[in-house]
């Protein structure tokens, strides 16, 4: 059991066949960071991309698949802490994330027919001495309100671009915008 990587997951009473290419996964990340999607179109996206079957989830088992689906990309870790700040963005540290992951994998993982997700997670958990690894650590010092030192001051500065968590505006976000500068003028 311990050198087999799941291709099913169980609920309801039985096994299930789940997608389990890192990309799925990441497309399913990717709709629970988009701020346009509601609650329930990410669970919708969670579910129909993971589940082989989607078709034959009985609605009555939604929630036992959704939990499942999400104990599975989390790598069997079911910790419930919701008050732990935003890090990371997998849109927009792909560009970090990748060179990374392939540092560490030996090769580029993007360009592989298929990677298991757990596979692709055990790499980017492995991640040290990258640029990413420097931009996450101080994203996390900020997060938890600690001082950075000197050295890490600059590169922050001279680095904003791929430091700073960008906010994703949603249509309404853009609307008040663009209504804002109608009466405002250009900035």
């Amino acid at each position: 059991m311990i050198y087999e990587l799941p291709t099913s997951v169980n609920f309801g009473g039985r096994d299930w066949e789940i997608n389990t290419d890192f990309r799925d996964i990441i497309d399913i990340l990717l709709a629970f960071e988009d701020p346009e999607l509601t609650n329930a179109e990410k669970g919708y996206v969670c579910l129909r991309n993971l589940y082989v079957d989607y078709e034959d989830i009985p609605p009555t088992q939604a929630q036992a698949a959704y939990d499942a689906a999400i104990e599975f990309i989390d790598h069997g870790h079911t910790d419930d802490n919701k008050n732990i700040r935003k890090t990371m963005d997998w849109e927009q540290d792909a560009s970090l994330i990748f060179p990374a992951v392939n540092h560490v994998a030996g090769f580029e993982t993007r360009s592989a027919e298929y990677i298991h997700w757990w596979t692709f997670l055990g790499y980017f958990m492995e991640i040290k001495d990258s640029t990413y690894s420097t931009v996450l650590s101080l994203r996390q010092k900020k997060a938890h309100g600690k001082k950075l030192e000197k050295y890490e001051q600059e590169f922050w500065k001279n680095n904003r671009g791929i430091c700073e968590l960008k906010r994703k505006d949603t249509d309404a976000d853009k609307e008040a915008k663009a209504n804002l500068e109608a009466i405002l003028g250009p900035r």
